[in-house]
């Protein structure tokens, strides 16, 4: 568990979701390690199935859409929730002038517009008890980057919402934090570095020349959820090797 207590979240319900793969998964595993009660939310039924069978009784899976309104509604039904990992997110790599219409829509709709509406659902349900909202953002919410325009927009804007986020809801003792991660090697991205000029490119740009893994990730995800980190808000924590700090 990389040095976190198993009692670290105990008592605590979290919320997570795009928890199917990835990053997502490795936050949701290593919460439930952690003492929480997990809410594992993604759309695919076999991704959720393993995880229940990987991290034991203290994840609830979801099959859901986080972009459905159904989604939000169940959120504002919890008896209760002190913390969310706002983990989904999408891409369209692609120069800015081959961008489709449809592109554009579906980044917006799931990169920022889902990501609002959960925090808001999540936000409702710690109104009384408090809690700790990270958004997933990415070392593009800092920088700019050649084919990626829509993502990076879309990470400049989670960074801004988390920090008026982390304004407005400090009064009601709700934390909000992002954290940004750099390329992360998953079954995902690794075809990516198949090829040779992409991987060039991206070890040139990373002052320590390696990917954050998917556990380098949640354990910063875990660290701003915890009481550890209790008087840290409106910030964010970037696992990116040194890149925006060139």
């Amino acid at each position: 568990m990389s040095g976190f207590s198993a009692d670290l979240l105990v008592g605590k319900s979290i919320l997570v979701t795009g928890a199917g793969k990835g990053i997502g998964r490795a936050c949701a595993i290593l919460a439930a390690q952690c003492g929480a009660r997990v809410i594992a939310v993604a759309r695919t039924r076999a991704d959720l199935v393993s995880l229940r069978q990987l991290a034991g009784q203290n994840i609830e899976v979801w099959e859901e859409d986080v972009t459905n309104e159904s989604f939000v509604q169940r959120v504002r039904a919890l008896k209760e929730l002190h913390g969310l990992i706002n983990n989904v997110g999408t891409n369209r790599v692609a120069p800015m002038l081959e961008q489709a219409d449809q592109d554009l829509d579906d980044v917006v709709d799931i990169n920022i517009k889902s990501m609002y509406r959960t925090a808001k659902a999540a936000a409702a349900k710690m109104t009384e008890s408090g809690g700790a909202i990270v958004n997933m953002s990415s070392q593009m919410g800092f920088v700019g980057s050649p084919n990626r325009t829509l993502y990076c927009m879309s990470k400049h804007a989670v960074e801004g919402l988390s920090k008026a986020m982390a304004v407005e809801l400090a009064e009601k003792h709700i934390r909000v934090n992002t954290v940004a991660p750099t390329f992360v090697l998953t079954e995902l991205t690794e075809p990516m570095f198949k090829n040779p000029d992409f991987k060039k490119f991206v070890y040139d740009m990373i002052p320590m020349k390696s990917l954050a893994t998917t556990d380098d990730v949640a354990n910063a995800c875990v660290f701003l959820l915890s009481d550890l980190s209790a008087m840290i808000t409106g910030t964010c924590i970037k696992v990116d090797g040194g890149w925006t700090a060139r």
